[in-house]
């Protein structure tokens, strides 16, 4: 983990930038199928949702939650990603929803940089590391 800045800029050019974006959805999927069958599972997603600890933790600090609730909460995130409704998402569904997701992410971001950590590999730090090969760049 790091602490970096970024903004909504940082996320839209990452995004559009199908190459840099198209590569981190491609290792992102690749370590989430743990069976290596092309598609993920509902327990492969699973681990990546509850990474997120949306209702496990609050402002960093661990709150119990009703598993039930919890339960509800993560299908209806995997619902999101599996819009063929097969029971799996596959690369193109992945590649999609995550899309949405980082374009929601930067429109709500704003373009005011914030400082966040983020962890190695993640969508958000690949964001940073592309903006800043590129501004070594030029």
């Amino acid at each position: 983990m790091s602490v970096e800045v970024l903004d909504g800029a940082t996320i839209v050019n990452f995004v559009h930038d199908e190459e840099a974006f198209n590569e981190s959805v491609q290792a992102r999927f690749l370590k989430l199928d743990t069976n290596h069958d092309g598609l993920l599972s509902y327990d492969e997603m699973l681990i990546e949702l509850q990474s997120l600890r949306v209702f496990e933790c609050h402002y960093g600090v661990d709150v119990k939650t009703d598993p039930d609730e919890v339960r509800r909460v993560y299908n209806a995130m995997l619902v999101q990603f599996d819009h063929d409704l097969n029971g799996t998402v596959d690369l193109k569904e992945f590649k999609e929803e995550s899309k949405k997701m980082m374009l929601g992410i930067a429109n709500g971001l704003g373009f005011l940089p914030v400082q966040m950590v983020l962890e190695e590999g993640s969508f958000l730090k690949n964001a940073v590391e592309r903006e800043l090969t590129k501004l070594a760049a030029a």
